[in-house]
């Protein structure tokens, strides 16, 4: 990969990285603070840190360095993010933004590192198993 395309690459792990975490922590807030869940809570903060580790692996430095804020056409936020009608609604839609981004992840780090790219797979059907626990028990309003 040529230094440009490195840069690129690296921006795009850069913010799906910081999409991933953030939605993550909602998550986490959400079963510790509305649904004073200790289990679920701490599902979700080992995946987040797990996932810290793993992306750490491709070099924070290096992915930081790259980040370029005021050059993202994407930055805008989109309409129905504006909006959620409840809790449920509030976690559904960051445990999807978190499989997405996971799902990035683990698409760009195979130009990097096939095994942080292996890593990230596993981490990603983790996420899709403790998101169904979750709904399963999810309470409609807190």
């Amino acid at each position: 990969m040529s230094s440009v395309t490195t840069k690129k690459v690296l921006r795009v792990i850069d913010a799906n990285f910081n999409r991933a975490k953030e939605g993550l922590r909602v998550c986490e807030d959400v079963c510790r603070f509305l649904y004073d869940d200790r289990a679920k809570t701490r599902k979700y903060k080992e995946i987040r840190h797990k996932l810290t580790a793993v992306v750490g692996k491709l070099g924070i430095a290096e992915i930081v360095k790259a980040r370029e804020i005021e050059a993202d056409v994407g930055r805008k936020t989109s309409s129905p993010e504006s909006k959620r009608k409840d809790v449920a609604d509030i976690f559904y839609a960051n445990s999807q933004r978190v499989k997405e981004s996971v799902r990035v992840l683990e698409e760009f780090a195979k130009l990097i590192d096939g095994k942080v790219a292996e890593r990230l797979k596993r981490l990603r059907y983790l996420i899709y198993s403790c998101e169904k626990e979750i709904v399963r028990g999810l309470k409609k309003e807190v």
